[in-house]
């Protein structure tokens, strides 16, 4: 029995080849040939009936209009006459979108809307904050007790988590600084406004760091307007400790934070430059490799201002005094910095461990930090029992110097840039972000923005970006814009979003997407 849903027009083939199912003609013949092209031109004409039945079927159901080409594409037939595929009503292909079937086809400036849902989400005011997971009995694990053996690849959420909020309060310490900048030269400073990213703790002292080198006369001579950036000492931090109850039963511990920025006068920039190895101060085992750390560093470590201590004298006396305010209590100290504010917590949590007998538990968290000393101070601090996590990213100059990178598993140890890291690494990459250009510049591939976005957004280091990052991009977009892929940008731009009038500017300090 012929289906009653075929075509009227098919019932005379289908009949016809049934009539002469039993004595058909050989197929190779001319004639049989013919037939069967007239055949299968009646059938063509069925099947696109059936096909524009489809194709308006499927663009009822299809939630977002197709644009049109405006130049619609002509289609010639076997008569020579033409016609085009919007005299046809659209074709089945214009129906079906094919950026959602296939996104590595879709148009450079295309955006599929899950991925433009993301992008507004990302952007929004309102981030999606990530649970706060109770720590509890194993805060010590996560402030590095076994080297954060088997937490880092994959990397441990709770501990992504933790990296990411102690990133954000050296964030702070850059905000604060660049909101007043500039020390008065005829006394004391007034302590620093800070704007912690986490309520749960309070600032309880000012870090200042000063150069041992002064710029010569004949610069302020020459540009007497550089103001700030030439004087000798500078805010470069703060002491904070949690003060919130719910906070520290979560954590398990009162955790004290020191918190350090990175490089923002000359006088900073020139101790930098001063990367030959000096021997660190006290007594060392004459049978191990003395240790050494870079002059510059250590200069900025030690050196007493006009009117401000120095800042290994100011961070060991706010040590010793909140370990006697809280004693009895579970206590950890935990010292963040970027570049230059890395280095100087490394120096920090080295004299921090033989500050009095009994010291917390120290942690180091470092972002983009550069080589600080060599291997006599790397095997130092690794006896004192100081827990170091290196947060690297792979296209980060910063992290490989000073010394000489190629060189460093060959060269003496008494060589003046026999320089070695310290303590355990946690490795990014530019490249796995979908948002930054592969090709980003140095200064994005360094800043500390960056690095929280790359490890908000770290999964293992054989896997993609993760797709449910909650890290907002907004701060991403006003500190990187060059670096950013333009296919966000545009769409950025036609989301019409005003970041400056929503009062996000650059050197802001955004909500913690992560707490």
């Amino acid at each position: 029995m012929i289906c009653s849903t075929l075509p009227a027009q098919n019932l005379n083939f289908f009949q016809a080849k049934r009539a002469s199912f039993q004595c058909s003609p050989s197929p190779l013949k001319p004639s049989t040939i013919r037939a069967s092209f007239r055949s299968i031109t009646s059938s063509t004409e069925s099947t696109k009936k059936h096909l524009a039945n489809l194709d308006k079927l499927l663009q009822k159901q299809v939630p977002e209009p197709i644009q049109a080409d405006p130049k619609p594409v002509s289609k010639v037939s076997r008569d020579g006459s033409s016609s085009t595929l919007a005299q046809k009503g659209g074709s089945l292909l214009e129906g079906l979108n094919l950026s959602r079937i296939w996104p590595e086809k879709k148009a450079a400036e295309e955006m599929s809307p899950r991925h433009l849902y993301r992008l507004q989400r990302l952007l929004s005011m309102t981030p999606e904050y990530s649970p706060r997971n109770h720590l509890g009995s194993r805060w010590r694990e996560y402030h590095g007790s076994n080297d954060w053996a088997g937490m880092l690849d994959p990397l441990d959420e709770n501990l992504r988590r933790e990296v990411v909020r102690y990133g954000e309060f050296v964030q702070a310490a850059y905000h604060a600084f660049h909101s007043n900048p500039a020390m008065s030269t005829e006394e004391a400073p007034s302590p620093q406004h800070v704007a912690l990213p986490d309520r749960s703790y309070k600032v309880t002292k000012s870090l200042y760091a000063t150069s041992s080198v002064g710029l010569p006369k004949w610069v302020d001579d020459m540009a007497p307007d550089l103001g700030w950036m030439t004087q000798r000492s500078s805010w470069i931090g703060y002491v904070a400790v949690c003060d919130d109850r719910a906070e520290i039963q979560r954590m398990g511990r009162r955790d004290i934070v020191i918190a350090l920025r990175g490089t923002a006068t000359c006088l900073e920039w020139a101790e930098n430059m001063r990367a030959q190895l000096v021997e660190m101060p006290g007594e060392h085992d004459p049978n191990e490799v003395q240790p050494k750390v870079e002059c510059g560093f250590l200069s900025l470590y030690k050196t007493s201002g006009a009117h401000v201590p120095s800042l290994a004298r100011a961070v060991v006396d706010e040590v010793h005094r909140l370990m006697e305010k809280y004693k009895g209590e579970t206590l950890s100290i935990t010292v963040t910095g970027h570049s230059l504010g890395a280095a100087l917590a490394l120096l920090v949590g080295d004299e921090l461990s033989t500050c009095a007998p009994e010291v917390p538990p120290i942690a180091v968290f470092s972002f983009g930090g550069p080589k600080v000393g060599n291997k006599g101070f790397a095997n130092q601090i690794n006896s004192k029992n100081v827990k170091v996590l290196r947060i690297v990213n792979s296209q980060d100059v910063i992290t490989q110097v000073p010394g000489l990178p190629i060189l460093e598993d060959r060269l003496d140890d008494n060589m003046p840039l026999a320089y070695s890291h310290v303590g355990t690494e946690l490795r990014v990459d530019t490249k796995m972000s979908p948002y930054l250009k592969p090709n980003a510049d140095v200064a994005c591939c360094h800043d500390l923005e960056a690095y929280l976005h790359l490890v908000d957004g770290f999964l293992a280091s054989n896997c993609p970006f993760r797709s449910n990052a909650k890290r907002s991009l907004v701060k991403l977009l006003n500190e990187q814009s060059s670096n950013v892929k333009r296919l966000y940008t545009n769409k950025v731009q036609a989301l019409s979003l005003n970041l400056e009038r929503k009062g996000l500017a650059a050197s802001g300090c955004l909500p913690s997407p992560s707490s």
